[in-house]
C-alpha cells in the first residue's frame, strides 16, 4: 500500500515537466515526423498535396544544399566541441587555483553566456573585419602585410569557417566552465594532499585524480555539447547574417538547422523541412547513444 502511494506521488510530482515535455518535445517532434510524409505542405495552414511516402527523405539525401549543410555541420560539431570542453577544463582547472582575483575571472568568462549570440556575432564580425579588425591588427605585428580576408566579400571557406570556430569555441567556454569548477569544488581535498606528500608531478596529478573524479561532469558536458552542436544556427547568423556565408558567396557556412529555417520560409516546402529536421534528429540521437554507451566504460561513479 505505501509502495503504491510512494508511485503515486512520483508520478504526481513528474506530471507538470511531463506535460511540457509532451507539448513542447514530443508533440512537435511527432507532427514533423508526419508531416515529412506529405507533399507541398504549407506550414501557415498545414495543407498539402496528399500522401508522399518517403520521396521528401529521398529528395533530402539527394540534395546537394543538404550534402553541404551536414558537412559544414560535422565540421563544426568535431572539430569545436573537443576543443572546447579540453579548454574549459583546463581554464576551469586554473581558475581554481587562483586564489585572488578568482570571482573576477569567472565573471569574465561567464560573460559569453548572459550575453546575446547575435550582439556577440557582430563583435566576432569586427575583430575578423579585413579592413580594420583587431585581429589583422595583430598579425601585421608579426609581419603579415597583406591584410587576411576572413570573413568579407569573396572569403575562402577555411577562413570563414576557422573565424566561426573560434566564434563557437569562445561562446561555448562558460557553462562548461562553471560545471567543471563546481565539480571541482566537490573533490575531497585529501586525494590533492596526499599526491603533494609524495611529490606527484602536476601532469599526473590531472590524469590520475581530477579526470578520473570528474568524468561524470566531462561525460555530461561532452554529450550535451555534441548535441546542442549538431543544432548550431545563431552563432553563423551572428556573424555572417541571414544569407549563413560571406557577402557574394551565401550560404557558404549554411548548417542543418539553417537549411531547415530556409525550407520553412519557402511556402510548400514544409515537408522537406520536417523531413530534414527528422534525419539531423536521427543522426543525433544515434551519436549520443553510441556516446552513452563509451562513456559507461570510462566514467568512474
Amino acid at each position: 500500500m505505501l509502495e503504491r502511494q510512494s508511485n503515486f506521488k512520483a508520478w504526481l510530482y513528474l506530471a507538470p515537466a511531463l506535460t511540457l515535455l509532451t507539448i513542447f518535445i514530443f508533440y512537435p517532434l511527432f507532427n514533423a515526423f508526419l508531416i515529412s510524409f506529405f507533399k507541398d505542405v504549407v506550414i501557415e495552414d498545414m495543407t498539402h498535396d496528399g500522401f508522399y511516402g518517403f520521396e521528401n527523405y529521398t529528395r533530402v539525401l539527394n540534395n546537394g544544399n543538404f550534402k553541404k549543410a551536414l558537412v559544414n555541420t560535422s565540421f563544426i560539431v568535431f572539430v569545436s566541441v573537443p576543443i572546447s570542453v579540453l579548454l574549459s577544463l583546463f581554464i576551469a582547472v586554473g581558475l581554481k587555483s587562483i586564489k585572488k582575483l578568482q570571482g573576477v575571472f569567472q565573471t569574465i568568462f561567464f560573460l559569453p553566456y548572459v550575453t546575446n549570440a547575435i550582439a556577440i556575432g557582430m563583435a566576432f564580425a569586427f575583430i575578423f573585419n579585413q579592413n580594420y579588425g583587431l585581429l589583422n591588427t595583430i598579425l601585421s605585428w608579426f609581419g603579415q602585410d597583406n591584410p587576411v580576408n576572413w570573413i568579407g566579400s569573396g572569403a575562402a571557406w577555411g577562413r570563414s569557417m576557422t573565424a566561426l570556430l573560434i566564434f563557437s569555441i569562445w561562446g561555448g567556454l562558460a557553462f562548461k566552465i562553471l560545471v567543471f569548477l563546481s565539480g571541482l569544488q566537490g573533490i575531497d581535498k585529501q586525494y590533492y594532499d596526499a599526491a603533494k606528500i609524495d611529490a606527484t608531478p602536476r601532469s599526473r596529478v590531472f590524469r590520475r585524480i581530477t579526470v578520473p573524479l570528474l568524468s561524470p561532469m566531462i561525460a555530461y558536458i561532452t554529450i550535451t555539447s555534441f548535441i546542442g552542436a549538431f543544432k548550431v544556427y545563431t552563432t553563423v547568423v551572428g556573424m555572417f547574417g541571414p544569407s549563413m556565408g560571406p557577402a557574394g558567396s551565401p550560404r557558404q557556412l549554411i548548417t542543418v538547422v539553417g537549411l531547415v529555417y530556409g525550407y520553412i520560409g519557402d511556402i510548400g516546402q514544409g515537408g522537406t523541412a520536417a523531413a530534414i529536421a527528422i534525419v539531423l534528429f536521427i543522426i543525433t540521437l544515434a551519436f549520443t547513444g553510441i556516446q552513452m554507451q563509451v562513456s559507461k566504460k570510462r566514467v568512474h561513479y
